[in-house]
């Protein structure tokens, strides 16, 4: 088994969850310590409290990797009196770095809000609120037929040929014949000065992001034999990634409002919730689900159709303006995001029987909801 460190493993996951994604100001990241160090236990939890903390030291972890941010606001002091300020002096004391992909988590194409919609079995899914698009662009390069294979690994390893979440890889190839007459200072990798040459090269075309434009470019010079590489980048019209907040489906049976909300009740093993529905006995199909506090996007719930909205944390005004709009909405808190525990469990332990690292992933224990019901 391969050794691994911290930089590494968060690059893999910055594949499924880039920190670009996040909104604007939210403290996405590492937070605490350094990845430059070898990582050989991960706890995963919801968030970082001080008994979180506690369980990490128990536990020899090297890394905690959360979703809540553990420093959502600068600290005034460093005063070791306040708990707080406490924890993050044990996790340095003990060399336990930090990492939390918050927003970036929520909105990534398999991340919280698709595990949300999955748990409560949504049918036929799509984004509620899109946040970000990404455009894309392809390559067209010409290579001897004899660097085909090595110009395609470069490139894919850059990033270029993925398609949505489920296929990497893609290319199109065709062969066909080059030719050229090297003149004046040229110093080809094939053929003679001042003689038209002929060369079998493989056309190759693939799809990128926008973002890695640099990156790619860098790819197919670094594997080009040619001393001037021939190579098209094009503007793609056709093809965008669409990222965003929430999702919406369907059920596959219908139900009454108040009989889904005993059931998301169950679902998310929460022992209280909150709803508002003006007929509890409506029978319900088209439902919307948004982790966290997102009451604020409940205009774009209506606008797909839906006919109850989940998210935590519903403000009172809010409520009263969702239950006018005809809007009906379950409020199962927000610690239903501790699905991403178990989730991120089974991402990082594919990943590490994949890539044969040796590492270890465990999920924290510890419920950390501060709510209560009585």
């Amino acid at each position: 088994m391969k050794d691994i460190k911290g930089y590494d493993l968060i690059r893999k996951f910055e594949e499924f969850a880039p920190t670009y994604l996040a909104e604007e100001g939210d403290p996405v990241g590492l937070a605490i310590g350094t990845l430059n160090k070898p990582i050989k236990k991960v706890l995963v939890t919801l968030d970082v409290r001080p008994e979180v903390v506690k369980e990490a030291i128990l536990e020899k972890v090297d890394l905690i990797i959360a979703h809540h941010p553990p420093i959502f606001r600068p600290t005034r002091n460093l005063v070791t009196d306040d708990p707080q300020i406490n924890m993050y002096a044990d996790l340095l004391k003990n060399d336990i770095a930090v990492y939390a992909a918050h927003t970036n988590l929520d909105v990534a194409t398999n991340g919280m809000n698709a595990w949300l919609a999955k748990a409560i079995n949504l049918k036929d899914t799509e984004i509620m609120t899109v946040t970000k698009k990404e455009k894309y662009k392809k390559l067209v390069v010409f290579v001897p037929i004899s660097h085909k294979d090595s110009m395609i690994e470069s490139l894919t390893q850059a990033g270029a040929g993925e398609i949505g979440p489920n296929y990497k890889d893609c290319t199109y190839t065709v062969e066909g014949t080059g030719s050229f007459t090297p003149v004046n200072q040229a110093n080809p990798h094939i053929g003679k000065l001042n003689k038209i040459e002929e060369v079998k090269e493989a056309r190759i075309e693939v799809l990128f992001p926008e973002k890695l434009t640099s990156e790619i470019e860098k790819a197919l010079f670094t594997a080009h034999p040619y001393e001037e590489p021939v190579y098209d980048v094009y503007t793609i019209d056709n093809y965008v990634d669409v990222y965003g907040l929430g999702r919406v489906g369907n059920l596959e049976k219908a139900i009454s409002i108040e009989d889904f909300a005993e059931k998301i009740k169950h679902t998310f093993g929460v022992s209280g919730l909150r709803y508002i529905a003006k007929d509890p006995s409506q029978m319900i199909q088209r439902i919307a689900i948004c982790g966290g506090d997102a009451g604020k996007f409940y205009p774009d719930a209506i606008n797909k159709g839906a006919q109850v909205y989940i998210t935590g944390d519903v403000y009172y005004h809010a409520g009263h303006d969702m239950l006018a709009s005809g809007l009906s909405v379950i409020d199962p808190g927000h610690h239903i995001e501790s699905i991403c525990k178990d989730e991120l469990v089974k991402l990082f332990t594919g990943w590490s029987k994949e890539m044969n690292w040796n590492l270890d992933i465990i999920p924290s224990k510890l419920n950390t909801d501060p709510y209560r019901f009585i």
